[in-house]
């Protein structure tokens, strides 16, 4: 029985890189195809609410190339959401047997496409590329990352460091990390804490092919705190801890408090009052970091909006290839 070649997905999120796309989708897409000869591959670009021309280059590219297809959110709603999107697009239109998650910047060098692919051949469900070191990047943005992923490998269990979105996940993968349920994804977080069998392959990151990184450090920041707070509920403990550090500290004070009161050092009534702020203080922060612990997750849980919204009629490009069917797939896993 002859055995069908794999369909390889390239997911690419896209956020106001007009002119860098026009030439780094092409290149990325051949790059792809040199890696996999004989392989059905798409390129599914992810226009993340560009405020530029990037929407339009996308549709010239698609026109052009009939394996770019493209879709576009109605506004920004984030790289995450962006990633999502490619996945569930990769899985329903192209049926495809892997999909590699790449920038569109080519930091994420497209050579390496060959690699991952061999890896995942040879059985690997996911092919991450790390990075040797972090390239360009001033020391306060070096500094900054090494904090974040210090305290997210102690709060989550979960150890990212050096890691990238650039991966190649087994079509088994995308249908156990869109399968999950919650609303603030992490993309690296989730391929990790599903503990496929993972394969590493190390890099050196290239200078961007044009154009500036549009993340500043104020929005790095809301970044790692807001992938934080999704993989731990360890910040909500800190309420409770300053809460008990803050008996502890009133126990000292308010003992100082009945010396003084017992010595005839104090004022009238003022030992009293001050023990009874410092252990109801204490106490109400207690409570509130046990209650808001619940109802931090209840509530966004509750609210249960899109991760993102596509614009109407925006599945553009090329008439998309029809899914593999039951045979095929069949095929594939032989």
């Amino acid at each position: 029985m002859s055995v069908n070649p794999p369909r390889i997905a390239l997911v690419v999120p896209v956020y106001n890189e007009a002119d860098l796309i026009t030439r780094s989708l092409p290149e990325i897409l051949a790059k792809a195809r040199e890696a996999a000869p004989g392989s059905m591959v798409e390129l599914i670009a992810v226009d993340d609410g560009s405020k530029d021309g990037s929407r339009a280059s996308l549709a010239a590219l698609a026109a052009q190339e009939p394996a770019i297809h493209f879709v576009s959110f109605t506004r920004n709603f984030g790289k995450e959401a962006a990633i999502h999107a490619g996945l569930a697009q990769a899985l329903d239109r192209t049926g495809a047997s892997a999909v590699i998650v790449i920038d569109a910047d080519l930091q994420h060098p497209p050579e390496l496409m060959a690699q991952m692919l061999r890896h995942w051949r040879e059985g690997a469900k996911v092919v991450e590329a790390v990075k040797r070191a972090r390239g360009d990047e001033g020391p306060l943005r070096r500094i900054a990352a090494r904090t974040f992923y210090s305290i997210f490998t102690r709060m989550s269990g979960l150890r990212l460091d050096q890691d990238t979105d650039y991966k190649l996940l087994d079509r088994e993968v995308v249908v156990a990390a869109l399968a999950l349920g919650e609303r603030a994804r992490f993309f690296r977080g989730i391929v990790r804490w599903l503990g496929f069998p993972t394969v590493q392959v190390p890099f050196d990151v290239a200078p961007r092919a044009g154009g500036a990184t549009s993340w500043s450090l104020a929005s790095l920041a809301r970044y790692a705190w807001r992938n934080l707070t999704s993989f731990s509920s360890a910040p909500l403990g800190l309420v409770t801890t300053f809460g008990a550090v803050g008996l502890a500290v009133g126990g000292v004070l308010a003992v100082k408090a009945v010396i003084d009161k017992l010595q005839g050092l104090a004022l009238s009534g003022f030992s009293t009052v001050i023990l009874l702020q410092v252990i109801f203080s204490s106490l109400i922060l207690l409570s509130l970091g046990i209650i808001g612990s619940y109802i931090a997750l209840i509530y966004d849980e509750l609210k249960r909006r899109p991760h993102y919204i596509i614009r109407p009629g925006d599945l553009a490009g090329a008439p998309w290839p029809a899914p593999a069917g039951p045979q095929e797939q069949k095929d594939l896993a032989a």
